[in-house]
């Protein structure tokens, strides 16, 4: 890595880091949805193996990996730390909804958006990056997250007929929001050059796939189609809306991830005396 004024691309988190947003914010908007639209109960148990997942790539991103019981120590400064303390507590919520333990639904969907919201911080805080200390951030994270799971319960349940429209309300919302919190996040982004163009590159895509989905939930909740092709409207618009916020996180993460780059009013040049202040 070549270090100067100039901005240059962070290494340190890769597709493994990545994958923990990605799996993360998938679950845990995966569990939101769940309980509040029921259906099958074993997507809770999938929403705790996908947040499961994402935590389990990051710890092998990490060479020592017994260090990263380290992260358990400071939670009342590091987001990180946060994170892995709500973690334990996430799954078996998770899994006790699962199971069909009463009141357990509501303690995994709060746990969830708890966890989702960490996410979301632990990007803002990393301050030399601009395209992630942007406060903006952490709603845009928390919001794409919900439509994941949405769409990924949809794509889930297309089978068994449309779903209740308290999904549909949380799936076309959480997409205005994000759609919405997007535009307000990259208009504030202003250092880092080579960030924003990777940025709007993957912003077209981000962008059809929230704006199509919303287009198919309004042609499958208000037009007469049939069962069969409004199950399949449905399951569509889930997994277009899931990946399209599955390739903004993995973007963010690994390609739009330019530090700010520092500022050198005077370079020394060889040959030349220093100027006398």
């Amino acid at each position: 890595m070549s270090y100067g004024p100039n901005p240059w691309q962070q290494r340190h988190w890769d597709w493994r880091a990545a994958a923990n947003f990605m799996c993360g914010g998938l679950g845990s908007g995966l569990i939101v949805a769940t309980a509040l639209a029921g259906g099958p109960a074993w997507l809770h148990g999938a929403g705790a193996l996908l947040v499961a997942a994402g935590l389990a790539a990051v710890w092998f991103e990490i060479g020592r990996p017994w260090r990263a019981l380290n992260v358990l120590l400071n939670p009342r400064r590091s987001w990180m730390s946060r994170e892995a303390l709500l973690a334990p507590p996430l799954l078996v919520a998770a899994v006790a909804a699962a199971t069909g333990m009463p009141g357990a639904a509501a303690a995994a969907a709060l746990l969830a958006l708890a966890f989702a919201g960490c996410q979301g911080c632990i990007l803002r805080a990393a301050r030399g990056i601009p395209a992630w200390r942007e406060p903006l951030v952490v709603p845009l994270i928390v919001a794409t997250g919900l439509a994941e799971g949405a769409g990924l319960w949809l794509l889930a349940t297309g089978p068994r007929g449309l779903g209740p429209l308290s999904l549909w309300g949380l799936f076309a919302g959480a997409l205005l929001a994000r759609l919405l919190l997007w535009t307000l996040w990259r208009a504030r982004i202003t250092a880092a050059a080579r960030a924003l163009a990777t940025i709007d590159r993957a912003g077209h895509a981000f962008k059809a796939a929230t704006l199509l989905p919303l287009a198919m939930a309004v042609i499958a909740t208000l037009a007469p189609l049939p069962p069969e092709a409004a199950g399949l409207l449905q399951a569509l618009a889930g997994a277009i809306a899931a990946a399209g916020g599955l390739w903004f996180k993995f973007t963010l993460v690994t390609r739009a991830a330019f530090n700010q780059g520092f500022a050198l009013p005077h370079l020394p040049v060889r040959g030349v005396r220093r100027r006398e202040t």
